[in-house]
């Protein structure tokens, strides 16, 4: 069983002091590439020098919505530099967040719409970012959908209704260690069901939504409850058991879909 985390913040403070013990434990639990995350320009830079360190590592470039404020004029072409290198192979972070709204919502929609078009003209995929802005996303999504390329709804928490939506517009979908909390996952859980096999990816989202559901022995690796990507068979486990798949199956389903949507010099299962 080989897995591909699509999304770790291993460029987060909380990663400074052992980052490479974190990767050197993914790959001992069979996380055989890792995509880590971009969510401002500053952080795609840092990203991406990551990446070059490591063969298993690659990484995205963009604008977290909650970031959109502080964008500037020239940062699109820092992100286009960017995505002009084989190891960066997704546009994004970026989307929209309604639920806190660090930035105003007029100002994520004009950032999150300049990066569609990045993508467009880049023709690399997006890595896409929703909090109760389903109705917003799906209608600019649709606006630009003729240029778009593939697109992830990373890390998706969000309505049955928008799961459907962006399945029937072909998106792909993200789920991470939320689907393990009893309390704010259980309709995740209960939808996972709904999503294609070639539509499905997997995710820690480190060292953020780190799986409730953890043995002891899986706590005590732990450092301060910091999510792993070591600990992305856990939620390929509580993916499988909610679809009724076995492990096998799901693992591979992700993993080919992941070779597929990013491009990676990986060979399929």
């Amino acid at each position: 069983m080989s897995l591909i985390d699509i999304g770790v913040n291993l460029t987060n403070n909380r990663f400074n002091d052992d980052v490479e013990q974190v990767i050197a434990r993914a790959r001992d639990h069979n996380v055989i590439a890792q995509i880590v995350t971009g969510t401002s320009p500053a952080e795609s830079q840092q990203a991406y020098q990551l990446a070059q360190q490591y063969p298993d590592l690659f990484s995205t470039a963009g604008c977290h919505p909650h970031d959109a404020k502080d964008f500037k004029s020239d940062d699109l072409s820092v992100l286009n530099a960017l995505l002009q290198d084989d190891k960066v192979v997704a546009v994004g972070e970026c989307g929209l967040d309604f639920n806190r709204n660090f930035s105003p919502q007029d100002t994520q929609l004009a950032v999150f719409e300049q990066q569609l078009q990045l993508a467009c003209d880049t023709q690399k995929p997006l890595f896409l970012h929703e909090r109760d802005a389903g109705e917003a996303m799906i209608s600019l999504l649709k606006q630009y959908q003729s240029e778009l390329p593939n697109a992830v709804i990373h890390c998706f928490t969000g309505s049955q209704e928008s799961l459907e939506e962006y399945i029937n517009m072909g998106l792909y979908i993200g789920i991470t260690g939320w689907i393990c909390d009893e309390r704010r996952g259980q309709d995740l859980a209960n939808m996972v069901h709904l999503i294609p096999d070639d539509k499905l990816m997997i995710e820690t989202d480190s060292p953020f939504l780190t799986p409730r559901d953890l043995s002891k022995e899986q706590k005590a690796q732990l450092k301060s409850n910091r999510n792993e990507p070591f600990l992305l068979p856990h939620v390929a486990q509580k993916v499988a058991d909610c679809r009724q798949q076995s492990l096998s199956e799901l693992s591979k389903n992700c993993l080919n879909n992941t070779v597929t949507f990013f491009n990676l010099p990986i060979k399929q299962q």
